[in-house]
Formats: C-alpha cells, sequence, structure tokens
C-alpha cells in the first residue's frame, strides 16, 4: 500500500494496516535491510512500574536479573 511523506516527515498509514493491528499509539522505529519497520509499542504509567518494581524487589530478583531476561527473550531464533 502507498504511503507518504509528507513535508513534515510524517506518513499516515493506510487504515486497512492499522485493522490488522491492536490499537496502538506509539510504534518502534527501526531501519532492518533499507526498510522501516514499525512495531506498536504498548506504553505502560510510570506508577505501573513502580507496582512493578516493587515487586520484582519483594521476590528477590535484582535489575541485572531483569537485564539478563530481556536478552534471552531478544536471542535470535
Amino acid at each position: 500500500m502507498l504511503s507518504k511523506l509528507t513535508g513534515k516527515n510524517q506518513v499516515t498509514l493506510p487504515i486497512d494496516l492499522m485493522r490488522q493491528l491492536p490499537a496502538t499509539e506509539y510504534f518502534d522505529a527501526t531501519i532492518k535491510d533499507g526498510a522501516i519497520v514499525l512495531r506498536p509499542v504498548h506504553m505502560v504509567p510510570a506508577i505501573e512500574l513502580e507496582k512493578i518494581r516493587d515487586t520484582l524487589s519483594e521476590a528477590g530478583l535484582t535489575e541485572a536479573d531483569v537485564l539478563d531476561a530481556v536478552r534471552w527473550a531478544r536471542r535470535p531464533g
């Protein structure tokens, strides 16, 4: 589907594409093999993040443990 880049570097995404995604307002934008890749991002309010940090701390998990888990989850195929 064709999209146009405006003078303000904005692109409107076709509605047919957006209907195939969960409702989202933010995207993570990257370049891969010369193509722009957009991934929907779910934003979490800061107060919820504090609750998550407290829960992790109570479970005895450190920041290093969380970083290790993220690295493991993002490992290639």
